[in-house]
């Protein structure tokens, strides 16, 4: 069954672009060309994955991305002229899953379109697990269902924060890089931006900690990485 998408791009010209090349790899597209047709087309009918532009009329993409992150976890990729590291914090901050900058080549898009499918059937799809309900500290967490439940309240996690919580929770005392948390969550060669790292880091503390600057579950080991002390 083909992958469904959501192209929102207010530039006619890139939007058909961009349309087309995905056409060809094989992806159903849905378009739209402002921020209040993509809310009315995201809540109305079902994606894969979607592609926002952050500089639009009437609704911009970072506002449309507040919205739909309080109803679902559908994959985000952002894409943008703007490339600054506050503009990629902002983003990645609001619950985007990647960013792209303009100008791009197709070639990079496709394959950032294909991994956060790839990632996102993988973290909702029922998969055998060993243990598939784990119980750290004041925190369940359903693999299987991909939830978390923190003293009886559902903590509502994009893709990428659930990945990394389960990628911890599941190799307890083991210590992560920043290198292989991105080889092994973004399933790309890491080229050392550590703000997207440290911005995923700290939107999951903010959802999981009492204390986000003195986080109980995920430490930081100065200098080398982060664990998860085990329970």
């Amino acid at each position: 069954m083909k992958k469904h998408i959501l192209l929102v791009e207010d530039d006619e010209s890139i939007r058909e672009m961009v349309e087309k090349y995905l056409l060809i790899e094989g992806f159903l597209i849905t378009t739209a060309s402002n921020g209040e047709e993509a809310l009315q087309k995201c809540l109305s009918t079902s994606f894969d994955l979607m592609i926002l532009d952050i500089m639009m009329p009437k609704l911009d993409g970072l506002e449309v991305l507040k919205i739909i992150r309080e109803k679902s976890a559908l994959p985000i990729l952002i894409m943008s002229a703007k490339d600054s590291d506050v503009d990629k914090a902002v983003g990645l901050g609001l619950g985007a899953d990647d960013y792209i900058a303009k100008p791009f080549s197709m070639l990079e898009l496709s394959a950032r379109v294909k991994a956060a499918i790839r990632r996102a059937t993988t973290y909702s799809n029922p998969i055998e697990e060993k243990q598939s309900v784990l119980f750290i500290g004041d925190l369940t967490i359903d693999i299987m269902n991909f939830s978390v439940i923190k003293r009886y309240q559902t903590v509502k996690l994009t893709s990428k924060e659930f990945a990394i919580l389960k990628l911890f929770a599941t190799n307890q005392n083991r210590v992560f890089t920043k290198q292989h948390i991105y080889h092994l969550i973004w399933n790309d060669e890491y080229y050392g931006d550590e703000n997207i790292i440290n911005v995923h880091m700290s939107r999951l503390r903010e959802k999981i900690e009492d204390d986000p600057t003195n986080p109980q579950y995920i430490k930081t080991l100065w200098g080398i990485g982060y664990k998860l002390e085990g329970y």
